[in-house]
């Protein structure tokens, strides 16, 4: 019989859609101010995957991931969206979102977004937000899933995760990774 443990702590990753550079940069100050100090964050990059959020958010979207430096538990990821969403419902104009925001939790086995829409491959968390595994650790690497969403696909952002990974290990025991 297996015996119940609580997880350990996760690294809380989140990855932006903007256009605009001062709403980026209030949004960031937002997120500092209920997750703590970033201690990672990406250059931002033209966003260029998917046209889906540009009926929304406009054409020449720039995305950026970052992580902060306090650990989370993985059972706060519902709260977390449902803080995200707040903050994106914050900086709207007319109803239309400025910023995306979509948090998820990496351990070192895999890489989970929360999102609130479902599908087959999507656990229910509760108030309307969906766990999405969107990776799994194997081999040395985070590995994609036939529904990882294309953007974290991407090799470069595989490659930030598994460094975010090393650090998490040093977090987590103290000990300089090998």
């Amino acid at each position: 019989m297996s015996q119940p443990r609580e997880p350990q702590p996760a690294k809380l990753v989140v990855g932006f859609l903007f256009r605009d550079y001062a709403v980026q940069q209030r949004v960031l100050s937002e997120l500092c101010s209920r997750f703590g100090s970033m201690d990672f964050l990406t250059a931002p990059r033209l966003f260029t995957y998917t046209k889906y959020y540009e009926r929304e958010m406009g054409s020449g979207l720039l995305r950026q991931t970052g992580s902060y430096l306090d650990l989370v538990r993985p059972e706060n990821l519902a709260d977390i969206k449902i803080f995200t969403n707040s903050v994106e419902r914050e900086f709207s104009v007319n109803e239309q979102r400025v910023v995306n925001i979509d948090p998820g939790i990496l351990s070192e086995e895999r890489f989970v977004l929360a999102t609130g829409k479902n599908f087959t491959h999507r656990i229910y968390l509760r108030d309307g937000i969906y766990a999405d595994l969107t990776l799994i650790y194997q081999k040395g690497s985070y590995r994609m899933l036939p529904w990882t969403y294309p953007d974290h696909r991407d090799p470069l952002l595989i490659h930030f995760l598994t460094a975010l990974r090393r650090k998490l290990a040093f977090q987590r025991s103290g000990r300089l990774p090998r």
